[in-house]
C-alpha cells in the first residue's frame, strides 16, 4: 500500500510529540548533554572522560522515555547505579530523582530561549486524517506537553492527550511499555488494532508494536530507519506527506 491507503482503515492516529509534531527533541537532547556531561565529567575524576553523544546514546537510551527511565537507562550504560531517590529531590541531589529534575531545569530554561517550532509534515498529517474522520492523540513523556501543544496551536486538534504527568499521577510505565499509548486508545475509546502510532523514537515504536496497533509509523528524522523497523515499525517515511492524498498535501 502507498499514500493514503496506509491509513485510511483506521480510526484513530495517536502521535508521540518531539520529533514528530514539534522541533523540540533537540531541546532535550541538549538538556540532557548537559546534565550527563558534568555528571560524568565529576565521576571520572583522573580518568578518561566520555562524553554523552547526542545522537547515539540520546536514540538508545533516552528518547521517548520518561526522565526518570532515561537516568537509569543511560547511567546503566555506563555502569553507574544511583539511589532513585524522590519526587521532592532537589536538582542536586545525586540520585536519578534528583537528576531528573537537573534536566527539567535545563530543558525549561532551553524552551524559554527559543521556543517552539513545528516539523510541518506532521502538522499536515495530524490536520489530514482529522479531515477524514480519525480520531487524534498525543502520547508523550514530556511534563511540558499540554504547554508546548498549546504554544503552537495544535492542543485544540487533539481529542487526547497522555504525558508525563498523567503517566506519573496513574503510575504508568514508560516507553518502550505500551501502557500510556492503550490509555489514550481507552480515551478515544478505540481497540488498538483500530489506531496508527506515529514515533520517531526506538522506544515509542516498540511500544506501539507491543500494544497490538494496527499500523506503527516511524518518522525517521535523523537516518535511523533501520533501527526503527527493528524495533517494531511496520512503516518508516522521512517525511509524512507522502503518506497524504495528493489534494490533501501541501508542497514540501
Amino acid at each position: 500500500m502507498t499514500g493514503a491507503a496506509e491509513w485510511s482503515r483506521f480510526t484513530a492516529a495517536l502521535f508521540d510529540m518531539d520529533g514528530v509534531l514539534t522541533r523540540t527533541a533537540c531541546l532535550h537532547a541538549q538538556a540532557w548533554k548537559w546534565l550527563f556531561d558534568d555528571f560524568l565529567r565529576r565521576r571520572a575524576g583522573a580518568a578518561a572522560f566520555r562524553p554523552f553523544d547526542e545522537q547515539d546514546d540520546y536514540r538508545r537510551y533516552v528518547d521517548g522515555r520518561l526522565r526518570e527511565d532515561g537516568v537509569r537507562a543511560f547511567l546503566a550504560s555506563r555502569g553507574v547505579v544511583l539511589p532513585a531517590g524522590g519526587a521532592g529531590d532537589p536538582p542536586d541531589a545525586e540520585t536519578v530523582a534528583g537528576l531528573a529534575a537537573r534536566k527539567e531545569t535545563y530543558f525549561s530554561a532551553l524552551l524559554d530561549e527559543r521556543g517552539v517550532a513545528v516539523y510541518d509534515d506532521g502538522v499536515a498529517f495530524l490536520r489530514a486524517v482529522r479531515a477524514a474522520g480519525l480520531r487524534t492523540a498525543v502520547v508523550s513523556a514530556s511534563r511540558h506537553c499540554k504547554a508546548v501543544l498549546a504554544s503552537v496551536g495544535l492542543l485544540a486538534e487533539l481529542d487526547a492527550v497522555v504525558d508525563g504527568e498523567d503517566s506519573r499521577r496513574l503510575r504508568l510505565p514508560g516507553k518502550p511499555d505500551p501502557a500510556s499509548f492503550l490509555e489514550a486508545a481507552r480515551r478515544l475509546a478505540v481497540p488498538p488494532a483500530d489506531g496508527i502510532v506515529l514515533e520517531d523514537a526506538l522506544a515509542g515504536v516498540e511500544a506501539g508494536q507491543r500494544g497490538g496497533f494496527g499500523l506503527v509509523i516511524g518518522v525517521d528524522r535523523s537516518g535511523h530507519a533501520s533501527a526503527l523497523r527493528a524495533h517494531g515499525a511496520h512503516l518508516v517515511v522521512s517525511d509524512l506527506r507522502r503518506l497524504l492524498p495528493a489534494a490533501a498535501s501541501p508542497a514540501a
